[in-house]
């Protein structure tokens, strides 16, 4: 049986607590869950496991917000322990219906509490009328189990209303070990039918062996699948993270429930990005978050008493066949006040002690010359070195703990922006109002200067203090 009872650790450093981002009030978090907008608050939650540092039986902690930058944390929304759910609450999302909330999420029962790799995943429902207390609805589970033709992996549901129908996407295996996505609509929310698959990994080497986290959606008229896959192989100098998170372009066809579509892309080519939720705005814009660390890397605060974090919101959009991210305009809500401001320097090297390790740098340089932005601390350890190649267009990032570069290339016409959010124990880029992003935690107590450098003294630099409620 459940236990709504829970025993946080203690926070016993607040070294790398983050500022403005989302995090738990203590213990582990991952996945962002249930992003929606519902009584004039927009609702963030998360997976957490409250009582450890470390990933354990899931549950879904929860914030929420009047304006996506400002946000208030709120009691944990669901607890594991049910029959349907007795080893965790899996990611899912949510949806208004009739003035009342309702979260669709995956249950995960071990069949064998001494083997974690042997489970069945089931598809549940909660509800709420004050978006705050939720209720298990009690003819759970909704999908009992996963289609014929699939593995034991079928989780995370992203939900829809469309053309007087619900729909879901889940993340899924096939029986042959290639992820996938597979499809289901419903007419109450209670009684689901299988549509079918959408779309498979051509092979698990070029695109994994599962797929987690699917969110399918429209944007500027063409259809958008993202998605977490795992066990990508790298190539080269791409899909150099652990695992990725990306997306695929095309068309749905209503007829047959399938995804037509391009290549698979990388969506954020830093180390700390995965399992991506978006939702529309009132005002209509596609917005998104993911999770700020990354399976199987180091996450030095859970020596203090927490782990993880979610990236700062970011608003979607479409050029050229590809997405772009940038940091929600409601960041300026956030600016508190200027600390850097220049504009054409004498020198082609500008280096700034910062006085804050919450802030935000933006640039704008002639994008005919190469470019490079250090993140560095008060002994000049370097902590990210980003740099960008005009002639090839090649735009690459170093980080202090890793070997391997992080690349990709954009296309440039005239003028080049770098768009840098600094918190305490992050950092996120958008090259090029966003064709390029790279998420990434950085640990280092020490003092920070930014060192910016051009080949052309045809560049401008404004930075703000930043800070926020959490």
């Amino acid at each position: 049986m459940k236990n709504e009872t829970v025993n946080y650790p203690e926070i016993t450093n607040e070294r790398y607590r983050l500022n403005y981002h989302i995090t738990a009030p203590a213990g582990w978090m991952n996945d962002p869950n249930g992003f929606c907008f519902y009584k004039g608050y927009y609702h963030i939650f998360y997976q957490h496991h409250p009582e450890s540092v470390e990933w354990g039986p899931m549950h879904w902690g929860h914030s929420r917000s009047k304006d996506l930058v400002n946000w208030e944390r709120l009691p944990i929304a669901l607890f594991p322990g049910d029959k349907e759910d007795k080893d965790g609450c899996f990611s899912g999302s949510a949806i208004v219906k009739d003035d009342r909330l309702y979260l669709i999420y995956t249950g995960h029962n071990l069949k064998d509490e001494n083997d974690p790799d042997s489970y069945w995943q089931n598809q549940n429902l909660a509800f709420s009328d004050d978006g705050i207390n939720f209720q298990k609805y009690a003819g759970n589970p909704v999908i009992s189990i996963p289609p014929a033709d699939n593995a034991d992996d079928f989780r995370d549901p992203k939900i829809w209303y469309k053309n007087g129908k619900y729909y879901i996407v889940i993340g899924s295996k096939n029986e042959v070990g290639l992820g996938r996505v597979v499809m289901y609509s419903s007419e109450n929310l209670e009684h689901w039918d299988y549509l079918g698959p959408i779309a498979t990994a051509k092979s698990v080497d070029s695109e994994g062996f599962v797929w987690e986290c699917p969110d399918l959606f429209e944007i500027d008229g063409q259809d958008v699948l993202i998605m977490s896959p795992q066990g990508i192989k790298a190539d080269e100098l791409k899909y150099r993270n652990f695992f990725q998170t990306g997306y695929l372009i095309g068309k749905f066809d209503e007829d047959t429930h399938t995804l037509n579509h391009g290549e698979f892309t990388e969506l954020d080519f830093g180390h700390d990005f995965y399992a991506t939720q978006s939702m529309l705005t009132p005002d209509g814009r596609r917005v998104v978050f993911g999770w700020m660390d990354m399976w199987e890397s180091p996450i030095p605060e859970q020596q203090d008493g927490w782990a993880g974090a979610l990236t700062f919101p970011r608003e979607l959009s479409m050029k050229d066949g590809k997405l772009l991210m940038t940091p929600v305009r409601e960041i300026e809500k956030l600016r508190k006040k200027v600390l850097l401001e220049v504009i054409k320097p004498e020198q082609n090297t500008i280096s700034f002690k910062a006085p804050t390790k919450s802030f935000e740098y933006l640039a704008n340089f002639d994008g005919q010359n190469d470019v490079s932005v250090k993140v560095q601390d008060s002994e000049r350890k370097s902590l990210l070195e980003l740099n960008y190649r005009a002639v090839t267009g090649k735009v690459t990032l170093q980080k202090y703990n890793d070997d391997l570069l992080r690349e990709t290339n954009i296309t440039v016409s005239g003028q080049m922006d770098i768009h840098l959010l600094m918190d305490n124990s992050s950092a996120e880029l958008f090259v090029n109002n966003g064709e390029a992003c790279f998420s990434e935690r950085v640990y280092d107590e020490k003092e920070l200067t930014i060192e910016t450098s051009s080949g052309s003294t045809n560049y401008d630099i404004k930075i703000y203090e930043l800070g926020g409620e959490m």
